[in-house]
């Protein structure tokens, strides 16, 4: 596996037929935007925190892994870049977050980004970690007929500003059905449904943007996401999380039944791209 790097940009290539996306579990945030935050920690309080580390094994697998180590304060990677929200009528966060996933805002008083700061952050970040995306699969296909695209997030089991009551512990995405083969998700699910643990598809989240924009199942590319709740592996807040509580600590023995599912999962998903049916 070879490593190609920046400062906040990491791509670990492999030779499998399957991309594993982390585009939020990033913490960095530029000093000139960090003043003019309202809380440093409220700044990262949403990362998808230990997701990096619950998926250490993707490489193993052959999988190649793209991340970003910048904070979803300061854009999200995984919205629409022009803006529109993916889930209209329901409450959401924007390109560049003004609030956290519960409403407290992130910026000072007349603080927050403008438009032609917000274009300058895709420019800087949102582009190449989607050009990145972008050249990884194109290079997959060229040796297999079909690559997946496996985008992997993880979020509290409570946050009633998002979502009624306990999120199930595996909740997948596929566009409803339109961003992969239906062989896909269902070989996704078994390896989900043969464990103890809870499991939804297309549920509160049905994918993000990376999911929507890159699954083409048509041509050879198939795009499935999975949302985790966080107890799988750490200790999860039942209130509104603080600075002294959160994040918990990564907890590998609680960790341990999700990371051998996930296991599963991302073989799967190679199984699925290697049949040649």
């Amino acid at each position: 596996m070879s490593v190609v790097a920046k400062s906040w940009l990491i791509v670990h290539r492999g030779e499998a037929p399957l991309v594993v996306s982390l585009p939020h579990t990033g913490t960095e945030i530029p000093p000139e935007i960090e003043a003019r935050l309202v809380s440093p920690w409220l700044a990262r309080k949403d990362a998808d925190w230990w997701v990096d580390k619950l998926y250490d094994f993707a490489g193993d697998l052959g999988a190649t892994v793209i991340r970003t180590a910048i904070s979803r304060t300061v854009i999200d990677v995984n919205r629409d870049p022009s803006g529109a929200s993916l889930y209209p009528g329901q409450t959401t966060t924007e390109l560049c977050p003004t609030t956290t996933f519960d409403g407290e805002p992130l910026y000072r008083d007349g603080q927050a980004p403008d438009d032609a700061e917000i274009a300058r952050r895709r420019a800087a970040f949102f582009d190449p970690y989607h050009a990145a995306l972008t050249a990884e699969i194109v290079r997959l296909r060229q040796s297999h007929d079909r690559v997946v695209l496996y985008e992997a997030h993880s979020i509290r089991s409570l946050v009633p500003r998002l979502f009624d009551g306990p999120l199930p512990q595996f909740n997948l995405g596929t566009n409803s059905g339109g961003s992969c083969d239906a062989a896909l998700t269902a070989s996704v699910e078994a390896a989900c449904d043969a464990s103890s643990l809870s499991r939804v598809t297309n549920g509160r989240f049905k994918g993000g943007w990376t999911t929507r924009h890159y699954g083409q199942p048509s041509e050879g590319v198939h795009a499935i996401q999975m949302e985790l709740a966080c107890r799988g592996y750490m200790d999860d807040p039942v209130k509104t999380p603080t600075p002294d509580a959160w994040p918990a600590p990564y907890r590998p023995d609680q960790a341990a039944p999700m990371r051998a599912v996930l296991n599963d999962v991302l073989s799967a998903c190679i199984a699925f791209a290697r049949d040649p049916a």
